[in-house]
């Protein structure tokens, strides 16, 4: 597993670093993507999907838990996710998260919310925000991601 945080000091950078994501996402990657309301998860987020291929702007989806990116729509399918309304284990189940793993890469915003059914090759991002400015991105990457994240700089 290895380790690590660079600073990103405005939303730009943190568009840049999801697009540096994109470049490494493959079908079956999760992307756990953890950080209080506010800290940018959702603006790197959409600079991964912008990278992908997806044209105008990503809608967040806070209200309706998944968005699903098929393959004519991005580089590779991907499900964009939120879970910070889910209350309760079962409330996953019914997402299906495990099927679309199979086909689509997965990336969740509040994957907290999975307690210990997150799965362990999933790559760990957790953004902050610092009181001198800007995101800080520091990451869990799993041997799945070696060579792959954190992008060579």
């Amino acid at each position: 597993m290895s380790t690590g945080a660079i600073h990103l000091a405005d939303a730009a950078a943190t568009e840049q670093a999801g697009q540096a994501l994109a470049e490494a996402l493959r079908p079956g990657d999760v992307v756990a993507l953890s950080g209080d309301l506010g800290a940018g998860k959702t603006t790197f987020a959409r600079g991964v999907l912008a990278a992908l291929g997806l044209e105008g702007e990503a809608p967040s989806p806070s209200f309706a838990l998944v968005i699903a990116y098929a393959a004519d729509e991005l580089r590779l399918p991907l499900w964009h996710v939120d879970l910070y309304r889910i209350e309760e284990g079962e409330e996953l189940n019914e997402l299906g998260l495990d099927d679309a793993r199979a086909e689509a890469a997965l990336l969740i915003e509040w994957p907290e919310r999975m307690g210990a059914r997150l799965w362990s090759d999933a790559l760990r991002l957790v953004m902050v925000e610092e009181q001198a400015g800007g995101r800080r991105l520091t990451w869990d990457a799993p041997p799945s991601w070696e060579g792959r994240w954190p992008p060579a700089q």
